[in-house]
């Protein structure tokens, strides 16, 4: 049987203009395989706990102190909580601003030969910064940065290193940041 790939489109919540990725991922990747793409094709940097929810069961790494039953996402498959396009789970980054991302499954298909996966194949705006607030503290920020008559404007533009531009997505940057698992062996 040749081998499934999911075509994933996702959302980052609370922020228009949407922030988004379309990535194609393997059936049957680990919920811990998408979490390390998703890292890697939204830009995070991987520095805060994470989960995702489906239908009200939570699934991540254990945690014994957070004290909120987890089913393990390293034994969870893709394709154990999404079927058909349409199915979504949330994915959620970084508890203390709470970046929840909808995950909706738009094709599956087969993989192509010769390509790895997982890959991101489209997005639209840049991912916001690490420990910026939230939403509302995305808000504040692009407001400062993108206005030189904002009182935080020079502070915000130090804190993120000199420049940030809200509207810029690469995809080839974010493909290569993303873990490559295998190449397709189907023949051609």
């Amino acid at each position: 049987m040749d081998q499934l790939i999911y075509r994933l489109k996702v959302t980052l919540r609370g922020i228009r203009p949407a922030i988004w990725r379309r990535i194609e991922t393997p059936a049957d990747a680990s919920l811990l395989d998408l979490h390390r793409t998703l890292q890697a094709a939204m830009g995070w940097t991987d520095s805060h706990l994470h989960q995702f929810s489906h239908r009200g069961v939570y699934y991540g790494p254990p945690d014994r102190e957070y004290g909120m039953p987890t089913v393990s996402e390293r034994r969870t498959r893709l394709a154990d909580l999404l079927q058909r396009p349409k199915d979504r789970l949330i994915y959620e980054y970084d508890f203390g601003d709470s970046w929840e991302h909808d995950v909706v499954l738009e094709a599956i298909d087969e993989a192509h030969p010769g390509v790895r996966y997982p890959r991101v194949v489209a997005g639209k705006r840049a991912c916001p910064p690490e420990d910026v607030g939230g939403s509302p503290g995305y808000a504040e920020f692009v407001e400062a940065i993108t206005d030189p008559r904002h009182k935080e404007h020079a502070s915000m533009l130090d804190w993120i290193g000199g420049r940030f531009d809200p509207e810029h997505f690469d995809v080839i940057a974010a493909n290569d940041r993303v873990p490559k698992k295998r190449a397709s062996r189907r023949d051609p």
